[in-house]
């Protein structure tokens, strides 16, 4: 039999604004966007549209089924973008939307178990540099890895190491100015901040294969975890496909996990490596916003890839689709599951991977 490593990945968690105000110990719900001024607004939103919301709610009320999932698929490495800041501090970055979670409210992300949480995003600073510390203070003490962002430099280019039982998982993040995230925001050699990639260069990639590889030992599987693009539409760019493709061929990934997208893109698996170009949201307070609907981004999926621990093959790979609903994770239905595999079908099929459903409703990626 194989020996393998599972993963569990997903796009974007948000867990500030009208989130951290269902929680045991919601924060200033106070904001600073053009025509919303408390995030108790946006509770009021999800629960008008799909009923009212039993707050406070216990830690784990956000992960809903996504818990029954996490314990049938039993993944070595939990791994999730954490577009929030984890701070009390209040000066709030001039950028129109911002996200923080109340730090007495991390036990949300210990319910679900999570391993890493990628910080290369452009929320993280959203409370400025104070706030970054005091994220990444927060998050060591609840016994969570960070990848993409630090006190300096140093640190936010340094892997998350995840021990599993057959050897090691790093997580690697960056983030690109595509998602986003202000070139002010880079980290530097005394200045805290993101793991910030200038461009999709052959230059840029010298560089992350000389990160990646220094931390590197035998046996070890390899996550690059990548903010990039918009948030909505499932354009991928010619420069994207080859900067994947060249974090496999040069840098020595094993997975690439992109996101930023408010709904899931396209899939491909590239020499027996699985490249996620944007995982979608898989927890916000968007419920009853208006636009962008036929994007559906209130349907969700938790990627489950399994690697050969010996070359870092893909063995199989199994998604799981949600919706979320009065800020929760629910089952997704026949019907939903089914326009996601068809939607996930239709993009990856310019890559030659093709989306099915199991009878679980569950969905399938093939690639040969």
């Amino acid at each position: 039999m194989t020996e393998s490593v599972t993963l569990f990945l997903c796009g974007d968690v948000m867990l500030g604004r009208g989130i951290d105000q269902i929680l045991p110990h919601p924060g200033d719900p106070s904001l600073h966007e053009p025509y919303v001024a408390s995030a108790r607004e946006y509770v009021a939103l999800a629960e008008r549209l799909n009923g009212p919301i039993p707050a406070p709610v216990d830690f784990s009320y956000v992960w809903g089924d996504a818990l029954d999932e996490l314990r049938r698929a039993m993944p070595q490495a939990r791994i999730i973008n954490l577009e929030t800041s984890v701070t009390r501090n209040r000066d709030f970055a001039r950028k129109g939307i911002n996200y923080k979670l109340n730090p007495d409210n991390v036990a949300c992300l210990t319910s679900a178990g999570i391993d890493c949480c990628v910080l290369a995003n452009n929320h993280v600073l959203d409370f400025g540099e104070n706030g970054l510390r005091e994220t990444l203070e927060s998050l060591k003490r609840a016994n969570i890895g960070t990848a993409g962002a630090g006190r300096d430099e140093a640190e936010a280019h340094a892997p998350a190491v995840i021990e599993v039982n057959t050897g090691r998982v790093l997580v690697f993040a960056f983030g690109c100015g595509s998602s986003g995230i202000p070139p002010e925001w880079a980290a530097e050699s005394k200045k805290p901040g993101v793991s910030l990639l200038r461009d999709l260069s052959s230059r840029t990639i010298a560089a992350v294969t000389q990160i990646a590889q220094s931390a590197r030992q035998k046996g070890d599987t390899l996550v690059a975890s990548i903010h990039w693009g918009g948030n909505w539409g499932y354009q991928i760019g010619r420069d994207e496909v080859r900067f994947a493709h060249e974090l496999i061929d040069t840098a020595g990934f094993d997975v690439v996990h992109g996101h930023s997208s408010h709904h899931p893109k396209a899939i491909e698996v590239y020499r027996e490596k699985p490249i996620l170009y944007g995982c979608g949201d898989f927890i916000n307070d968007y419920e009853g916003i208006a636009g962008y609907k036929e994007f559906r981004s209130e349907l969700t999926l938790m990627y489950f890839p399994r690697l050969d621990r010996v070359n870092g093959s893909l063995v199989d790979f199994r998604l799981v689709p949600l919706k979320i609903s009065r800020f929760q994770l629910h089952r997704a239905t026949t019907q939903e599951a089914d326009w996601l595999q068809q939607t996930l079908d239709r993009e990856s099929a310019r890559f030659g991977t093709r989306v099915s459903r199991n009878n679980d409703g569950s969905l399938v990626v093939r690639w040969r």
